[in-house]
């Protein structure tokens, strides 16, 4: 994706069913679950580097010593941070107890993060401050065990303010409107319902206030408590959390639009955002790894009990294709074939837009992370080059060596490196005013590869702002003097807003809403985004069950082809020599290559919650009044 955007978080769970000694034998360390955890930390700082944080529970702590740790970091290599924290706490017990360092249970007893619960996060900040103090895991702190909560997740919802209300009907006193608090306050208080239930119950049996605890470690509905704290939350996400008497759990929303995935067997549970990180980490087949499913949430009790079992009901699935299209990594077996199939999809556009003159085209990609498509579109390209080539022999009567030789070497792709991110100029720049000519050349050029006749087709994840396309990269490209420049996104046109965990709120920043909104006032109907904005404005006064789009209305006059043809009239610089065009993915590509991840709100507008569809009002709102606030 050339234009960056903040989005998702990454969490990651380790749950030890065995006694810390076992590890340290079998493994050699008692540092194996923090191993573990910091392991699946890093292999998923693709889902969030601006901080970390990781917490720790400790099993059968006698009372007077503490069982929960945390630490946190928001400096530059936060994960490595949060680990070296961490380890530091083994290394110095090692130094200075080498013998006692043998003893497990001395270990665990001395040694911080020397527990068998452990939460970590990596946090993209989509909006707000942001600080140490902001990192998961966050912590709802109590005398009683069973009331000690800490919390970290991927989420974002969109019904703050009503949230909050209910908290304050409850008789709470929340310090903000952060989605973060509202999710710890609200599982929080009901976890205190549930404690002081079962604390009266047993309390009229004559039990010891010691022995109710002990029945409330035991009996606690975690389900129940899920259930009740969340069944009014709109928007996506999974969470988990752990307990402080040992109950750890990771809950996903009702239409599955965050991932989450978990592995378990008779020494170890895990849970992650991404898949292959498990599978990396713990050196497991890919079948073995689970899918926490929609609506449901992952349990391990106290006791070792592992429990998967529904919370909400569930909903028409939804889940994130900008996942599968740009955001969790490729390495995962299913993602990877789909990327690939992205760019495959888009062969026939391509090679009717290069006239299927392959001699003069060059292929290439940017960023990075487009390769995989880029690969499947290369491979599409071979393939009907390879059926035209056959097709071409076939109907040749008197074919020559030269002829054949002639045919042969222009069926394949001429594929190029041809632009490279600089990296260290990118750390250099500044967010000075008078920086935009640096900005120009953080990309560098591969010269003397395109012909003056070579038409350049380049592969893109997304085009979401399309400023680093106008600002920079269609400058540079065109240095190197082609006839035609072809951007092709392995995504559709990003249209409306998202609320659910990637930074994408101002419909304005959109370079398909300025297309389409450029298009309804060069075609004289502008009275049309009047009407929208009072229809959103009117929207906004029902209950947000009956929310609807009214955004779409906007894009129903136009076709795609409509909006792509002005995208290139805006995005074109004015001092341009090469023809440029712009090829978008399909939503019909998109849903054959991800079929099972149909989460397309912000191509097609079709919001899985009513959260959703009040949010893209709130942002065209905005826009009609200049309003350059957050639309949630």
């Amino acid at each position: 994706m050339s234009d960056w955007i903040g989005h998702e978080c990454g969490i990651a769970a380790v749950r030890l069913l065995k006694p810390l000694g076992y590890y340290a034998e079998k493994y050699g360390t008692p540092m194996y679950a923090v191993n573990k955890l910091s392991l699946l930390m890093e292999k998923q700082h693709n889902r969030g580097q601006d901080g970390a944080g990781a917490a720790v529970i400790k099993l059968d702590m006698p009372a007077g010593e503490p069982y929960i740790f945390r630490t946190r970091s928001a400096d530059k290599n936060p994960i490595m941070q949060v680990r070296n924290r961490m380890v530091r706490s083994f290394a110095e017990a090692r130094e200075k107890h080498p013998e006692k360092y043998k003893d497990a249970e001395w270990v665990k007893r001395n040694v911080l993060f020397a527990g068998e619960l452990l939460l970590g996060h990596l946090r993209y900040g989509t909006h707000g401050a942001s600080g140490e103090t902001f990192c998961h895991p966050f912590l709802r702190q109590s005398n009683w065990m069973t009331r000690n909560l800490a919390i970290a997740g991927n989420f974002n919802l969109t019904n703050n303010n009503e949230l909050f209300d209910m908290l304050v009907e409850l008789g709470q006193h929340p310090r903000n409107k952060a989605d973060t608090v509202m999710v710890l306050e609200k599982i929080g208080h009901f976890l205190d319902e549930a404690n002081d239930f079962l604390f009266r119950k047993y309390r009229k049996e004559g039990l010891t206030r010691a022995e109710i605890t002990q029945r409330i470690i035991k009996e606690l509905d975690v389900y129940r408590v899920l259930r009740k704290a969340t069944r009014s939350f709109d928007g996506g996400y999974v969470m988990a959390g752990m307990i402080g008497h040992g109950d750890l759990f990771a809950l996903r929303d009702p239409a599955g639009i965050r991932p989450g995935f978990y592995y378990q067997d008779d020494e170890i549970v895990v849970m992650a955002s991404e898949r292959p990180q498990i599978q990396t980490a713990l050196n497991v087949p890919i079948e073995s790894v689970k899918e926490i499913k929609p609506g449901h949430a992952l349990v391990v009790k106290r006791n070792g009990e592992v429990l998967h079992e529904q919370v909400n009901e569930p909903v028409k699935p939804t889940q994130c294709s900008f996942e599968r299209i740009y955001f969790s990594r490729g390495t995962d077996r299913d993602i990877y074939q789909e990327r690939k199939n992205l760019g495959r999809s888009l062969v026939r556009s391509v090679l009717t837009a290069v006239d299927y003159d392959l001699e003069n085209t060059v292929f290439t990609f940017i960023p990075n992370t487009a390769e995989t498509a880029f690969f499947g579109m290369v491979e599409g390209v071979r393939e009907q080059a390879d059926k035209r080539r056959k097709a071409k022999l076939l109907a040749e009567k008197n074919l020559t060596t030269a002829r054949i030789e002639k045919l042969l070497s222009v069926s394949q792709p001429r594929v190029e490196k041809i632009m490279t991110k600089d990296a260290k100029l990118r750390t250099f720049i500044t967010a000075d005013a008078d920086r935009e000519d640096l900005v120009a050349q953080v990309y560098d050029i591969t010269y003397g590869v395109i012909k003056p006749t070579d038409t350049l087709v380049v592969l893109d994840d997304s085009i979401v702002r399309g400023t680093t396309l106008r600002s920079s990269i269609l400058r540079i490209l065109d240095r190197l003097g082609m006839k035609k420049i072809i951007i092709v996104s392995s995504a559709p046109q990003i249209r409306y807003p998202d609320c659910y965990g990637i930074d994408m709120s101002k419909m304005k920043d959109f370079i398909a809403f300025e297309a389409a909104v450029e298009l309804v006032r060069d075609s004289g109907r502008e009275s049309l985004l009047q009407e929208i904005y009072e229809a959103c404005l009117e929207d906004e006064k029902k209950p947000r069950a009956e929310a609807k789009n009214q955004v779409t209305r906007l894009f129903d006059l136009f076709t795609p082809q409509d909006v792509s043809d002005k995208i290139v009239q805006i995005l074109t610089p004015k001092d341009m020599k090469a023809e440029v065009q712009i090829i978008y993915q399909g939503i019909g590509g998109l849903r054959k290559a991800c079929p099972n991840h149909t989460g397309d709100w912000y191509f097609t507008g079709n919001y899985p919650t009513p959260g959703g569809h009040r949010v893209a009002n709130r942002s065209f709102i905005n826009f009609m009044e200049k309003n350059n606030a957050r639309a949630y």
